[in-house]
């Protein structure tokens, strides 16, 4: 009978939100006794400043080169659920900041064509091998998980201000002409900034998501892997292991493929067009495993929610 079903339902989803709650509770004591150790920093290093994006589904175009029968084509728009929260520096990381790993000879000095800039503006000239071993040492000095982000993640969190690099043009027009025309016009259209410094930080604004400095005159290092896909070839591929690729994606006013190795991106690189001003970089928070079991705990509660708002009224016992 249909009574009997929903009586099953709720009996399930009664039993199951006390164990989620439990669950959480004994998380959260073993943390407190000490049961589960969380590393301690070598050094007293306060962490950056950061912003939470809670989850959300958003567009997002591919950061592949996309190819059909040879010729280039716009990389597919797709909707992306992201369903847990990204934790991310609100700015770029600081010559100040990276300094004080040079000081203790874990980074690299940073290149710059520029004139040396204070501390409070962002650091440039740094590869993505220099962004890596900063993340490595920041992680050491607070006891957190930190790694460069991947292109994905820059835009869930820029939000309007991550650029659109689809030239429009039809996939399914045979005319290379008309896109090498159209990418033509776009590289015209962009310039190298009129003053290309490194500025404070906040001179640039703020993503609607509180992301600063977003499409300045830095671009920024991604842990996402450059790849090519041939439509009707072969599949998408997952995300490569970026320590092996070579050539990973800055993203800025612009993505940008660059080796991974290049500190200033005017010499080329693997750049293809107008290359980047600059390049810097920020990092993101890997959570826990405290926050990971809470925030699956968390999407555990809503599904039971849902699932109770789901049954069904009590129609009453069949004529």
């Amino acid at each position: 009978m249909i009574l009997d079903e929903v009586d099953d339902q709720v009996s399930g989803i009664s039993i199951a939100i006390p164990l989620a709650l439990l669950a959480i509770m004994l998380a959260a004591v073993a943390v407190q006794s000490g049961v589960i150790a969380w590393r301690s920093p070598q050094h007293s290093v306060a962490g950056p400043d950061v912003i939470t994006v809670a989850p959300r589904s958003f567009d997002y175009r591919d950061h592949a080169e996309y190819f059909r029968a040879g010729i280039a084509v716009d990389p597919p728009r797709l909707i992306v659920a992201i369903e847990n929260p990204l934790t991310i520096m609100k700015y770029q990381v600081l010559h100040a900041e990276y300094d004080r790993c040079v000081q203790d000879k874990a980074c690299s000095a940073a290149e710059s064509e520029e004139p040396a800039a204070p501390g409070d503006t962002p650091v440039i000239g740094v590869s993505y091998e220099d962004a890596v071993r900063y993340a490595a040492w920041l992680s050491e000095q607070t006891g957190a998980s930190w790694v460069l982000p991947t292109d994905q993640q820059l835009a869930f969190a820029a939000g309007s201000r991550f650029p659109d690099d689809a030239l429009g043009v039809s996939s399914d027009d045979k005319n290379p002409a008309k896109r090498w025309l159209a990418d033509y016009e776009r590289e015209a259209r962009r310039s190298a900034s009129k003053n290309p410094r490194p500025q404070i930080r906040g001179s640039f604004g703020v993503s609607e998501y509180g992301l600063a400095d977003f499409a300045g005159n830095i671009w920024e290092w991604t842990r996402s892997c450059s790849k090519r896909i041939d439509i009707g070839v072969q599949a998408a591929a997952p995300q490569a292991d970026p320590s092996r690729c070579g050539i990973l994606i800055a993203s800025g006013k612009h993505r940008a493929p660059m080796s991974s190795f290049v500190r200033i991106p005017k010499g080329g690189g693997c750049s293809v067009g107008s290359p980047p001003d600059n390049l810097g970089f920020r990092l993101v928070r890997q959570p826990n495993s405290f926050e990971a079991a809470k925030d699956w705990v968390g999407r555990m509660i809503g599904l039971i929610a849902f699932s109770i708002n789901a049954v069904p009224a009590d129609e009453g016992p069949p004529a």
